[in-house]
């Protein structure tokens, strides 16, 4: 009687396809420089090329990479060619990418300490180590009033420093009664689209946002 087969890719099926990821996006961090900067792709470009409908079986995952080859690179603006001089870096060092592996990997949701009481102590001794690397002054550390978390983008660490500015305000009213129309934010005219965002979901209104 054959084996049932399994939908899962196995210990041994991860491990030899993890390596050979690894070893594109190595060789690729090789090569980024060789890529145009910005895409060339024309709109609709890669969906034209992809199936109307989702496949019903899992691809050979050396196919996939011959797709992200063949499909995904010519559509990508390469954030990491040492010829990209826009916005700002995303910074994925190859140290970065094994520890996104890990973290991956791990799957650890540190959203409290007793979910994973590693991940919210070493968050929060690596943010005391940045307030000392900054000279900030003590009240910023966790072992007085400050600490704080390390935020996934910029823009939700726009809008968690604007709530944290709405609230010292308010004295912590805001949370309680809602937003009255009375604040106001400043802001420069070069900000990042991020802050007009904040405002909208802060419920502070676009209309009491000032810029300089």
């Amino acid at each position: 009687m054959a084996a049932e087969k399994s939908f899962h890719m196995t210990p041994d099926e991860f491990r030899r396809h993890g390596h050979a990821m690894v070893d594109w996006i190595a060789d690729y961090q090789t090569r980024v420089e060789s890529f145009p900067v910005l895409s060339k792709a024309e709109p609709g470009q890669l969906r034209a090329s992809l199936p109307a409908s989702p496949p019903l079986e899992g691809g050979d995952f050396d196919a996939i990479l011959g797709d992200i080859e063949k499909l995904i690179l010519p559509g990508i603006t390469h954030w990491q060619s040492p010829n990209f001089f826009a916005y700002f870096p995303t910074g994925a060092s190859a140290p970065s990418v094994l520890g996104d592996l890990l973290s991956s990997g791990l799957g650890v949701q540190g959203m409290l300490w007793a979910t994973s009481p590693a991940c919210t102590e070493l968050e929060t001794h690596v943010l005391d180590w940045l307030a000392g690397m900054l000279d900030l002054p003590q009240k910023f550390l966790s072992t007085g009033t400050g600490g704080g978390v390390i935020q996934d983008t910029a823009s939700s660490a726009s809008l968690c420093a604007l709530l944290a500015a709405r609230e010292r305000a308010t004295n912590f009213a805001s949370n309680q009664e809602g937003g009255r129309g009375k604040l106001v934010a400043y802001t420069s005219s070069q900000a990042h689209s991020s802050i007009e965002k904040a405002i909208q979901i802060a419920g502070i209104g676009v209309k009491n946002l000032q810029n300089w």
